[in-house]
């Protein structure tokens, strides 16, 4: 929403400047007492802060530097949130002109009201010239273009990158920072293989192209990833500060969070459903999580629960100790590292109790696991019947990690960033060639004025093949959102056998197993 591109402008002008100011205005011998300040015997900030005219002083190239990105940064930011704010307005103006819905009525009102009332609409005024009526999977293609391309390529592995880590095993590395630069570089890039916002380019869709396309797309990715290595220090340095400030509170309040689970990026691209808006998926993966929280509980280590009893233990004793004390004489705070060591106790016994199992958990992996399928609808066909090994599990964590792998992901997101574009998406060029050419919907084009109304997003997500088909006025898609269940649905929906099978090629979806 626009409020939040708003307040992201001055949370991000916010961490520049306090950042600035820690590094170069803070007198920190003196905060710390290494250096006497007179005859004090109480600091104020006058006493730790340098005037103005010093801090400007003590900053240095690497701070100047930052400053001056930063602006750059902050005026192409704020020149998108314009752009946004005028998208806004006419989406607004449509909403209460066309579709008679008010922002008073936003909160209540659901998708399938919309749906309707702009099927309505387009019965009356025509907006689409192409088609007298709309259905509902014309609109699904509009709003989930490049994201039902996002899914199809996670599915078919074409996306992400996947490595053997030793001592780990192997790792489904996907980050938001990786992910922005993935659908910068296949979706609204300026050399993004996409004419515009609902059309491939057409040389995209010539067999004898590909080749060359896929050595300038090689090309494009080796200058996105020479530029993340330029820019690296600089975003990994955001990455730390905003992290820092982001969760050092919360870790401090609640020093567990680190080890509550998420559902992992990868995840939500690979259970994602095509024609699934975002509050649909959050919806249905919301169900799953306290069923998978549960299921990834039941796995525990004898050694490591006694090992983690033991340090709960022995630490809470000491924060409990120390906690009295300080409740009998509040003097005892003033003594050095009292509170460092309160606070380090805290974590270790927050952290370490994560590991300690509950004492009525029941060992039930089978029926957790059809639990969580019961909500997120598929899963790998070899986990059936294997819930209960730690195989099966190992996957499933790559799809439901912890909350400190997810921020040790971000965090070394500016490294791995610039590494996997060129050492891993730049060796897969010719298929992303291949991709699109085989599974693009070709369709009609809507009119442009008409057009620019909607939001077209749109992601990767198939590698093989992809069929091209006729659409009338919505533009090109991904085949398999066409939810053709002949052509890409198990031959036991259908008792013809479909065309895939027919050419000697399984069936897509052979390696789920799905609930309905």
């Amino acid at each position: 929403m626009m409020i939040q591109e708003v307040l992201e402008l001055f949370q991000f002008v916010f961490v520049v400047v306090f950042s600035i100011f820690l590094f170069n205005c803070v007198d920190y011998p003196v905060l710390f007492r290494d250096v006497p300040k007179g005859n004090k015997t109480k600091l104020t900030l006058d006493d730790v802060v340098f005037p103005p005219n010093q801090c400007v002083s003590n900053m240095g190239l690497l701070s100047w530097s930052i400053v001056i990105i930063s602006i750059i940064f902050w005026i192409l930011r704020a020149i998108k949130v314009v752009y946004h704010l005028f998208q806004y307005w006419d989406v607004k103006a449509f909403f209460e002109i066309v579709l008679k819905i008010y922002d008073n009525d936003l909160e209540n009102v659901t998708w399938h009201e919309v749906q309707k009332r702009l099927r309505e609409v387009q019965l009356e005024q025509q907006m689409c010239i192409h088609k007298r009526e709309l259905t509902e999977l014309d609109i699904y293609h509009r709003i989930l273009r490049y994201k039902n391309y996002m899914v199809a390529m996670v599915n078919k592995s074409l996306l992400p990158a996947r490595f053997n880590v030793p001592l780990i095993g192997e790792v489904v590395y996907l980050s938001h920072g990786l992910k922005y630069n993935i659908e910068m570089l296949l979706f609204w890039g300026p050399w993004s293989p996409f004419e515009n916002n609902w059309h491939l380019k057409e040389d995209y869709k010539k067999v004898y192209k590909r080749h060359e396309l896929a050595a300038a797309l090689a090309k494009n990715i080796t200058y996105v990833a020479l530029a993340n290595l330029l820019l690296c220090p600089i975003i990994l340095l955001w990455q730390i500060l905003y992290s820092f400030f982001s969760y050092a509170e919360m870790l401090k309040r609640e020093p567990g969070t680190l080890g509550v689970r998420r559902w992992s990026l990868y995840g939500r691209l690979y259970l994602r459903h095509f024609n699934e808006l975002d509050h649909e998926l959050n919806s249905r993966l919301n169900r799953a999580y306290r069923p998978a929280t549960k299921y990834m509980n039941i796995f525990t280590s004898p050694v490591v629960t006694v090992i983690a009893k033991n340090i709960v233990f022995v630490c809470g004793a000491c924060l409990a100790v120390l906690l009295a004390l300080s409740i009998y004489d509040e003097d005892v705070l003033t003594v050095e590292h009292v509170l460092s060591a309160i606070t380090v106790l805290g974590a270790i016994v927050a952290s370490f109790r994560v590991l300690i199992p509950d004492e009525h958990l029941i060992w039930w992996p089978e029926h957790l696991m059809n639990a969580v399928l019961a909500h997120v609808h598929y899963l790998p066909a070899r986990w059936k019947g294997f819930a209960h090994t730690r195989a099966v599990r190992a996957e499933f964590t790559q799809l439901f990690q912890y909350t400190a792998t997810y921020l040790l992901m971000e965090l070394i997101s500016p490294i791995a960033t610039p590494l996997l574009l060129f050492f891993y998406l730049k060796h897969r060029a010719l298929d992303l060639v291949d991709f699109y050419r085989s599974f693009t919907v070709e369709v009609s084009e809507l009119d442009a004025s008409n057009q620019s109304r909607l939001t077209s997003l749109t992601l990767l997500h198939s590698i093989t093949f992809c069929s091209i088909l006729q659409v009338a006025g919505v533009g090109d898609v991904c085949s398999f959102a066409q939810m053709d269940v002949r052509e890409h649905g198990d031959p036991s929906w259908n008792n013809l056998p479909p065309p895939s099978q027919a050419k000697g090629t399984p069936p897509p979806n052979q390696n789920y197993y799905q609930v309905f």
